[in-house]
């Protein structure tokens, strides 16, 4: 099993031996050009997924020993996009039903995604909590800063939608890419605070403080799944991926990490 940056593309036809040397440089979990690749599976998941999906990645070549898993995980409008471009993917989870929206609006799925999850944002500040956040509110006093997801991606979304729901206008003073990236400015201490899911909030353990908030139930965010038209003879493969994700040991997985 193995991650990904989500930036490989699939050439439309398996090319001849001319060029295979190329191709097996980059296939990262296919043991030989041309022998394995068909036995891996892509999956493309939302960054907050990260630590879930490995583990689901792993009972998943358990039980099917023949075949590789490999993560790509970002977020999810950009995952998105380069399955729309393209991407080397069989299988794609969003941290939203909006991101799926899309992609199945654009014929990029096979038969009607699943939704399998939900997830809320959280407050987490360094440990000890310097800035004595105490509430969402707290978060827009003068001289705070935080940091948040961009509004184009889903957490950044929830951020936006918890703001009009409680009346109040943050300025942050970072807009990331994905939830990962908010949660490791506030590690490294370059923000009093951040808004992440609380999953990742629990995956952080002491190395944050978790602040919980009741306007966080003004965004819930719903994960769909689904198997994508491009996987082709992966297809089998990708289905049963989907079939643990959505059954009770890949929920049981989820659940343990804080999900919904």
């Amino acid at each position: 099993m193995t991650v990904v940056p989500p930036r490989r593309t699939r050439p439309a036809v398996l090319r001849a031996c001319v060029i295979a040397a190329v191709a097996c440089l980059t296939v990262v979990t296919a043991s030989a050009c041309g022998s394995g690749a068909s036995d891996t599976l892509t999956v493309y998941a939302a960054a907050s997924l990260k630590d879930t999906f490995t583990q689901i990645g792993g009972v998943y070549e358990q039980q099917y020993p023949e075949r590789n898993v490999e993560f790509s995980f970002g977020g999810s409008n950009t995952l998105e996009q380069q399955i729309a471009s393209g991407a080397d993917a069989d299988v794609f989870a969003s941290a939203n039903e909006a991101v799926m929206n899309d992609a199945a609006a654009d014929g990029l799925t096979e038969g009607a995604p699943t939704t399998f999850t939900s997830n809320v944002l959280t407050i987490v500040t360094p440990p000890g909590n310097p800035a004595g956040i105490a509430t969402f509110a707290d978060l827009a006093r003068p001289g705070i800063s935080v940091v948040v997801c961009a509004p184009q991606v889903p957490c950044g979304d929830a951020a936006v939608r918890i703001e009009d729901g409680a009346g109040v206008q943050l300025s942050p003073v970072s807009e990331e890419n994905n939830v990962t990236d908010v949660l490791g400015k506030v590690i490294a201490g370059q923000a009093d605070a951040g808004l992440v899911y609380v999953t990742d909030a629990e995956s952080a353990g002491d190395r944050v403080e978790t602040i919980g908030f009741p306007e966080s139930e003004h965004a819930v965010n719903h994960y769909p799944i689904a198997v994508l038209g491009g996987a082709g003879d992966r297809t089998g493969a990708a289905r049963d991926f989907v079939g643990l994700v959505t059954g009770e040991r890949g929920q049981r997985i989820l659940h343990d990490a804080g999900f919904r």
